[in-house]
């Protein structure tokens, strides 16, 4: 597998600082060799926050970008908690969350904004991953897209 920071490079991602966290709770934990990260919405460098209800304020597309960006800010928390992306040896499951229309029916295809940002970067050994996608009446700030991470990850 090449470098992460390679393919960064390559697929034109500049990491951003990880988006601190919004309450009381931590961005990511530690236990054994299993990195557990809090979830992570779509939030600009700048810290603008996208926001709206997918499936009628948002378009599939544009939520797809948003679960990309969640991805991004994801492994900037992924960087700051092991220091070298480098590390990681498997994202072992996600949670994606979309704020949704009740009729809305493709959550899946939402998130692989962020699976697809993982299988491009980290390669499909490492980069494939269980995964859930559901929907939800409402996420914290009226975010578009929420998604979590479990990462395996080299002492």
């Amino acid at each position: 597998m090449p470098n992460v920071y390679d393919r960064l490079a390559a697929l034109g991602i500049t990491l951003p600082k990880a988006p601190p966290p919004v309450a009381n709770f931590e961005t990511h934990r530690i236990a054994g060799q299993l990195l557990f990260l809090s979830g992570q919405g779509p939030t600009e460098a700048d810290g603008f926050m996208h926001r709206g209800k997918v499936g009628a304020t948002v378009d599939r597309e544009t939520a797809y970008r948003h679960a990309r960006l969640t991805g991004i800010n994801l492994i900037a928390v992924m960087q700051e908690a092991l220091g070298d992306l480098n590390r990681i040896t498997g994202i072992v499951k996600l949670l994606g969350m979309v704020n949704a229309v009740p009729e809305f029916e493709h959550h899946p295809a939402v998130i692989n904004g962020c699976s697809d940002l993982f299988v491009e970067l980290f390669g499909p050994e490492i980069g494939r991953h269980a995964r859930s996608a559901v929907g939800m009446g409402s996420l914290p700030s009226q975010i578009t897209v929420e998604i979590e991470a479990i990462v395996e990850f080299a002492r």
